[in-house]
């Protein structure tokens, strides 16, 4: 498609989209509970519409009016062997955690993914989930998909020191933890602190569980209750009107609803850090969300790396942008997970950004990126990947030539409204 293309202003307001990474856990939760969980606001885009289907798949009522989500959990007990694999599309999310759920049911389960997913490795969790009694296996020593997952009643409690930062793992783990004996205590050592939405979400569900420092201790045996549960904005989405405000001349953008969950916002550091201009205004505090307003800003560039880099992994590739626009150097570390993302984040990003002009040196786990600089036109593909999708659409902005995306279907993987809100921002 041919990108929009010398936008002069970016005006107006955006509601943004329930979050990702919750949205995904709302429906695990809720189908491993007991009772009804309502769900507010959730994100309809394909990779939550992945797990619906797989738990849907394993006999679990879910019902979505487009409004409300409601569904009708009966414990780990209540799900039921799938009729077919299951079909994770795209989400990488999907596929990790629920693998941890599925470690521990009685059945067989195979699950395989689009040819994205399929070169992402997957033995980051079927190590130690073979270590806590499951039995998997996947393809070549990496276990990419397909995976086929025999699950072991009476999985085994694990003390495990992740060896990369890693949410999804993680999260795998925990899940699996639940199904140990009622007098078993899993023991989950973090290489950096991740997103902690799963340990939100387990208390919020009436779970235990234990958070000191990178340490967190799983009780084995437990019931969880239905809840109601609101989604806020998914800051990973809002963060591309974040940056598109900041680098578009006259620009002024305002987003509602944006979760502000500490340990998910790492964008807001980088911003300050680079001098723009941000404000945080209608914070909730029990919903952790707030409204942010951005505008036109001088920038310069910053270091980003150390335990800053799991608080803004899937926003490395907008902030890549932003600092083309900063003047001065912008060094990033500590990021090799961007290899192992949809794409070679690393590569792919580099690649597109100095394709429009850029000057990036990509390095082992980050780059280096040489602002300020010029963006002209070029022909680019998302590769599958839905961030890059994005991140080349606000590119596209500051230029003044045709910017033309092969496989831009690939945004609504996370944002199916992207380029509706796009054009409402720029008319």
């Amino acid at each position: 498609m041919k990108l929009k293309i010398n936008v002069q202003a970016l005006r107006g307001e955006v509601k943004i989209a329930g979050d990702k990474s919750i949205s995904h856990r709302s429906i695990m939760f809720g189908a491993i509970a007991h009772g009804t969980t309502t769900v507010h606001d959730i994100l309809r885009g394909e990779d939550v519409l992945s797990t619906m289907a797989a738990f849907r798949a394993m006999g679990v009522e879910i019902e979505d009016n487009g409004d409300i989500v409601k569904i009708e959990g009966h414990g780990f007990e209540g799900l039921k062997e799938p009729k077919t694999a299951l079909d994770m599309g795209n989400s990488g999310t999907s596929t990790r955690l629920i693998s941890g759920i599925l470690a521990g049911l009685p059945f067989e389960t195979k699950m395989f993914g689009d040819d994205s997913l399929s070169k992402r490795p997957m033995d980051r969790i079927t190590k130690p989930l073979r270590m806590m009694g499951a039995d998997i296996s996947g393809q070549t020593e990496r276990d990419l998909l397909p995976l086929d997952i025999k699950g072991t009643k009476g999985l085994t409690e694990i003390d495990y020191k992740l060896p990369v930062a890693s949410a999804q793992v993680k999260s795998a783990l925990i899940f699996a933890a639940l199904q140990t004996d009622k007098s078993a205590v899993s023991r989950i050592v973090e290489k950096e602190q991740t997103r902690n939405h799963t340990e939100d979400m387990l208390l919020q569900f009436g779970g235990e569980i234990s958070v000191s420092g990178k340490t967190i201790l799983v009780p084995g045996g437990q019931k969880l209750v239905g809840q109601e549960v609101t989604v806020p904005g998914d800051i990973s989405s809002a963060a591309f009107w974040l940056v598109a405000g900041l680098i578009v001349p006259n620009s002024e953008v305002l987003l509602k609803n944006v979760g502000i969950n500490e340990t998910r916002t790492g964008i807001l550091d980088v911003i300050s850090a680079m001098g723009g201009a941000l404000a945080l205004t209608d914070r909730d505090d029990v919903a952790k969300s707030a409204t942010m307003i951005v505008r036109t800003s001088e920038l310069h560039g910053t270091e980003i790396s150390g335990d800053l880099i799991p608080r803004l992994i899937d926003e490395l590739p907008i902030i890549a942008l932003l600092a083309t626009q900063a003047e001065g150097d912008t060094i990033i570390r500590d990021a090799q997970e961007l290899k192992v993302k949809e794409t070679d984040r690393i590569a792919v990003v580099a690649d597109a950004l100095n394709a429009m002009g850029a000057d990036i040196t990509p390095t082992d786990d980050g780059m280096i990126i040489h602002g300020k600089t010029a963006l002209h036109g070029a022909k680019l593909n998302t590769l599958g990947d839905h961030r890059i999708g994005m991140m080349v659409a606000i590119a596209a902005l500051l230029s003044d030539e045709e910017v033309e995306l092969e496989r831009s279907e690939a945004i609504n993987t996370s944002y199916p409204s992207f380029f509706k809100d796009l054009d409402e921002l720029a008319k």
